[in-house]
């Protein structure tokens, strides 16, 4: 296959990350002591995972950072905002995830990166308040000031290039409205303050607007609606989104095609969750809440198909509940109890405690993520990265495509893209002598 042209990475990349807590903070904070060399970017694909190209017998399985002219981690510098003003050695202290051990040794790095004031308003994240919030009041003046703060911060770290993603709170549950459905009709409620355009869609609009990729960790209503999908398309902007696929919904994604592919039904799969982090602080509020139940529960549905397999999965009965319990901060807890039936109906059940940490867990997706749009955007891919897909709760796809939630096709979907813009030949795993057999 003839390679494309992809734009060589070169000098600095600037990764800006809305929300500068936990999440934000534990991949700064990883990616520094990564460089330092006293730790290694475990749980990270660009970093550790190689990629087999050809057949097996050939014996090619490159890492992936060197198969890929994508950024490396010396080359990553930082910048965000928030609506606390710690810098992001204190607010990784605060947040509590790292022991001392591990972040005293980069308190001078983690130091200098302090938050820019953010856009913000509480009717959006209600269980969330603080002073260094921007002062416009309009809702484009808002994308403007952003605009304007990655062009200076671009200028001040000296980078090359810039990526985003979204490690910001949980807002509100909203539906797409008459302004979501045309650029022109965003800009308009920009200009006229719609209720309908949160925060986080600031963000994802002064992204686009300057060719920076974007990234929704989070189940907002943030870039997945069609006038910021069109805009990202026309302007060649990589996006992709949305919610960090982590904790409960990662088990879920490796469970359910398991069960899947042995036939075995399932008659019900409750879920619990207690942390005690910001996130579960925020997610209290029945309104943020929902935003994440939506998100976690359309996995299965997805995944199992009930309806080409309604004997299995037709009457499935699936709840989730998120609790806020301050004692347990960022370690939180995922909880499921399973009821699945096999032959001739009878019933067994399966019992998972997965007592995760979850800002460790979702740090090595923000970097992947970041190298992989800053990587899609030098191939000139713009628009929905539907092959990222593999680190989302909610995958975003283009209209009328049907979202895949099985990790194992994700992640197989992702290797193949990556071969297939790099001028490899998709790998198919038929056995390597297939075609020989099938023409004898």
């Amino acid at each position: 296959m003839t390679k494309p042209d992809i734009a060589p990475h070169k000098g600095k990349l600037l990764v800006l990350t809305p929300g500068m807590g936990a999440v934000a903070t534990t991949f700064m904070a990883g990616v520094a002591s990564a460089r330092k060399n006293l730790s290694k970017p475990f749980g990270s694909l660009t970093q550790l995972q190689t990629i087999r190209l050809g057949s097996r017998s050939e014996n090619r399985n490159p890492l992936i950072k060197d198969f890929l002219d994508i950024a490396g981690l010396d080359d990553i510098v930082f910048g965000g905002w928030d609506v606390k003003a710690d810098n992001a050695f204190e607010a990784a202290k605060n947040a509590n995830v790292l022991k001392p051990q591990d972040l005293d040794p980069l308190k001078e790095e983690l130091e200098k990166v302090t938050p820019m004031k953010a856009a913000f308003n509480q009717r959006y994240v209600k269980k969330l308040d603080g002073p260094n919030v921007k002062e416009q009041t309009n809702k484009m003046e808002l994308a403007e000031a952003l605009r304007e703060d990655i062009r200076n911060k671009l200028k001040e770290t000296g980078a090359d290039r810039a990526v985003m993603v979204w490690c910001g709170s949980t807002e509100v549950h909203l539906h797409h409205s008459d302004c979501h459905r045309s650029i022109e009709a965003f800009e308009e409620g920009l200009r006229n303050n719609d209720d309908s355009i949160a925060p986080s869609q600031l963000y994802a609009y002064a992204a686009i607007k300057e060719g920076v990729p974007y990234a929704n960790g989070a189940p907002n209503l943030s870039a997945d609606f069609p006038a910021l999908e069109q805009l990202a398309e026309q302007e060649g902007v990589p996006i992709a989104g949305k919610d960090f696929k982590t904790g409960q919904t990662l088990m879920k994604t490796i469970l359910a095609p398991g069960f899947k592919t042995r036939m075995l039904g399932i008659r019900g799969w409750f879920s619990t969750n207690i942390l005690g982090n910001r996130d579960g602080e925020v997610l209290d509020d029945p309104e943020s809440f929902k935003s994440k139940e939506v998100s976690k529960t359309g996995v299965l549905d997805s995944i199992l198909q009930p309806e080409l397999y309604k004997d299995l999965y037709g009457d499935l009965y699936h709840k989730v509940r998120i609790n806020y319990y301050p004692p347990r901060g960022d370690e939180k807890e995922g909880w499921d109890n399973i009821d699945i039936f096999g032959w001739m109906g009878y019933d067994m059940q399966i019992k998972v405690d997965f007592l995760c940490r979850d800002s460790i867990l979702a740090a090595p997706i923000v970097l992947d993520l970041a190298l992989f749009l800053d990587f899609a955007k030098r191939a000139g891919k713009g628009g929905i990265q539907e092959w990222l897909s593999f680190y989302f709760k909610s995958p975003q796809v283009k209209a009328g495509h049907i979202p895949e939630h099985d990790i194992f096709i994700q992640h197989f979907r992702l290797k193949n893209t990556l071969r297939v813009i790099a001028g490899e030949k998709p790998v198919t795993h038929l056995s390597e002598n297939f075609e020989e057999e099938a023409l004898s």
